[in-house]
């Protein structure tokens, strides 16, 4: 089983919320959109539902056409952002609803929704209502009540968020536990960057009703295709810095910022006059005193310092006043630096990406 759609596009008047947009989701596989607020993500995952359809495009799961079939023929199980619980009816009623919607004999209601309670570990609280439960506990029952269905496909429109951050990250532990020893096919909506390199096996980020990049958590990080992607995936420094020259023997490309040399490994020269390098907070070191090489190191000024535990992050002025973001990670040992003074940062030739407009 796969779900696929071909140059999908769906507009609302004058706003094009979906655009053009391909996509497959194999077998089993947990698939998250990711984009801001209006990207697009929340419509298309309506579309996929049957719950709203496309102005143009095909959606496939497998090789069956489903843009003309209902949402309850569809056999999809969806988890809304705020639960849709029926709140006079317990527990049990509630995950039960779609197998009595369905005519399923009692008998084997009371034994699927007793087995999926269990996996989720509510089958203590069947006789309670959703008044009565927490914000974790409803979001269960919801999962609940669209996993007993036996669906082919999940979909779940930001499940998580109604709860405080601590649950979240249970819950999120939670849902990819559930999902993987179920090995159903998932599409995941949320805005939320950590949840979704916390629960994916693929990440599709929108904008403007695009999709920008789809690939692992690890390679929209490390390897992000454009700018929007480097900046909304995680925190980021991005550097505009002018191409000088090229050592091919050392495969390094010599580059230049507000006077200062940056430089960067790179397999031949680069075509362009100029590059955006990003770098993430984390890539940069505080040095003490310049490298043996003496590349990529630069001196600045730290405007604030705030720790968190465990990381200290930094706000440093450099590159003739360009603000950057610098991360010591396990700061235990580490002399927390005065604002206003100095500081000295240092990054390997490797760390820098490019990446594209």
């Amino acid at each position: 089983m796969r779900v696929l759609l071909r140059e999908i596009s769906k507009r609302f008047g004058a706003v094009q919320a979906v655009a053009d947009l391909s996509l497959t989701v194999e077998s089993g596989e947990f698939f998250t959109l990711l984009g801001p607020s209006g990207c697009g993500k929340t419509t298309l995952l309506r579309m996929v539902a049957g719950f709203a359809a496309p102005d143009r495009g095909e959606i496939l799961f497998d090789d069956r056409p489903m843009t003309a079939v209902p949402p309850h023929r569809r056999d999809t199980g969806m988890v809304f952002q705020n639960y849709a619980l029926f709140p006079q009816l317990s527990v049990f009623d509630n995950v039960a609803y779609g197998l009595r919607a369905r005519r399923i004999p009692s008998a084997e209601i009371r034994e699927r929704v007793l087995g999926i309670l269990r996996m989720v570990q509510l089958d203590h609280l069947t006789d309670r209502s959703p008044g009565q439960l927490s914000g974790g506990q409803q979001q269960r029952v919801a999962l609940a009540r669209a996993l007993v269905i036996r669906p082919q496909v999940l979909l779940m429109d930001e499940p998580l968020s109604n709860l405080d951050a601590k649950l979240r990250v249970s819950m999120r532990e939670e849902i990819r536990r559930i999902q993987k020893s179920l090995g159903i096919i998932t599409l995941y909506v949320t805005h939320d960057q950590q949840e979704a390199m916390a629960v994916s096996d693929r990440i599709g980020i929108l904008s403007g009703g695009r999709l920008q990049q789809v690939g692992r958590p690890s390679q929209i990080y490390f390897a992000p295709q454009n700018r929007f992607v480097a900046e909304f995936m995680g925190s980021c420094n991005l550097l505009e810095v002018a191409v000088v020259a090229y050592d091919g023997a050392r495969q390094l490309v010599q580059g230049e910022l507000a006077g200062s040399r940056i430089w960067l490994r790179a397999a031949e020269r680069p075509e362009a006059a100029s590059l955006t390098l990003l770098l993430r907070p984390e890539w940069i070191e505080l040095a003490t005193q310049p490298p043996a090489d003496g590349e990529n190191w630069f001196p600045g000024r730290v405007c604030s310092a705030t720790f968190l535990g465990s990381v200290v992050t930094y706000q440093v002025e450099a590159f003739g006043g360009r603000r950057l973001t610098v991360e010591v990670q396990d700061p235990r040992d580490h002399e927390l630096r005065e604002e206003g003074g100095p500081i000295a940062l240092h990054f390997d030739a490797g760390r820098p990406v490019v990446v594209h407009p």
